[in-house]
């Protein structure tokens, strides 16, 4: 057992940091053990998981897993094979135009960079072009799509947001779908076998 990770964990969980500034209950949501396999982090938790409080349990999360993983919930979910975190543990609510807030980067600051520290990965998966920009702030975004990219030595497989909403991104970059992907499946299989 590490003491320290799961002492971060219980940690995670009863933040309360962004309470006034939400105006609502923070619910932190982060999955997984110290030696997952793969690290997972995109910006921040849907209204859905808010609810659920269990990690991709919406529309995009039923893109990423079944159809672009090509896994099934038992895989996904096994601490083992995934440490599931975002840049924001909590969802952030709405702004006045109705889009999701920014994630708060006291988040970042106080938990995400601890957690990186701690798990014992052998890749990442960044999702969405807001999580890439804090690993790679000097790099294109599609450029980092499609190609492999590096974090303390490992691998880090950059998404696109698998979000409904995103389809203008999908349209103009065929590429994605017809052959990164291919690759991309083909790493994360090989690592859930290791």
């Amino acid at each position: 057992m590490n003491t320290e990770f799961n002492n971060l964990i219980n940690n995670i969980k009863k933040c309360q940091i962004c309470r006034e500034k939400f105006g609502f209950e923070p619910h932190p949501v982060c999955f997984g053990n110290v030696n997952a396999k793969i690290v997972q982090i995109s910006q921040a938790p849907s209204a859905t998981v808010y609810k659920t409080l269990k990690p991709f349990t919406d529309q995009s999360g039923k893109k990423l897993k079944y159809e672009w993983y090509n896994i099934d919930d038992v895989d996904f979910y096994n601490p083992n094979n995934f440490y599931i975190t975002s840049l924001a543990h909590c969802y952030p609510g709405k702004d006045k135009n109705g889009n999701d807030r920014v994630p708060p980067k006291i988040c970042y600051d106080t938990w995400l960079k601890k957690e990186l520290e701690l798990i014992n990965n052998k890749i990442y998966i960044i999702i969405g072009a807001k999580a890439a920009k804090v690993f790679f702030p000097k790099e294109l975004f599609n450029e980092l799509v499609f190609k492999n990219n590096y974090i303390n030595g490992k691998i880090a497989i950059v998404l696109p947001h698998p979000s409904p909403l995103n389809i203008k991104w999908f349209k103009d970059n065929p590429d994605f779908l017809e052959k990164r992907l291919l690759e991309i499946r083909k790493i994360i299989e090989n690592t859930l076998k290791s």
